[in-house]
């Protein structure tokens, strides 16, 4: 059931993101697949890192593969022109600096994409320390991805 509900999101994903459409519509379609994002990575958090006594590799493995789709969903295609400036459900929190540092975040998207798909084959095993290894992984690259190119909450 939840592959099925992965490949679900990740076609439309990609879908959406083949069709992005006007400024606002790229920005709220990009804020709702990194807060789907966010939901997966804090479920596995909870599991691996702040409570591994409640560890359930079936939960884990769940989320770590909601985090692969939405990796290679195509998440490029909404970052157009425009949207640091746009509102979605909120205000973009894109800095301008983006469009100057297409390459340096492609290569930390490559990474994502890359730990996110190990992640996922990881989570599968049921090794909750390889999990927690991988998953620190990915979180590394959220986190010099927002550096590089997301505007701080104040």
């Amino acid at each position: 059931m939840n592959k099925k509900i992965t490949l679900a999101l990740l076609l439309t994903v990609s879908a959406s993101a083949a069709f992005a459409g006007p400024i606002e519509e790229q920005i709220r379609w990009r804020q709702s697949a990194y807060s789907y994002l966010s939901w997966n990575t804090s479920k596995i958090k909870k599991q691996v890192v702040d409570s591994p006594e409640t560890f359930n590799k079936d939960y884990v493995a769940a989320a770590a593969n909601a985090i692969a789709a939405v990796a290679n969903s195509g998440l490029g295609e909404l970052y157009g022109e425009g949207t640091d400036k746009g509102i979605g459900w909120q205000e973009s929190r894109l800095k301008p600096e983006f469009f100057q540092k297409k390459e340096e975040v492609k290569t930390i998207a490559n990474s994502f994409n890359i730990a996110a798909n190990e992640l996922a084959k990881v989570a599968a095993t049921g090794d909750a320390a390889t999990i927690k290894t991988a998953f620190g992984k990915v979180t590394e690259t959220c986190k010099s991805c927002h550096d590089l190119i997301r505007v701080k909450k104040e």
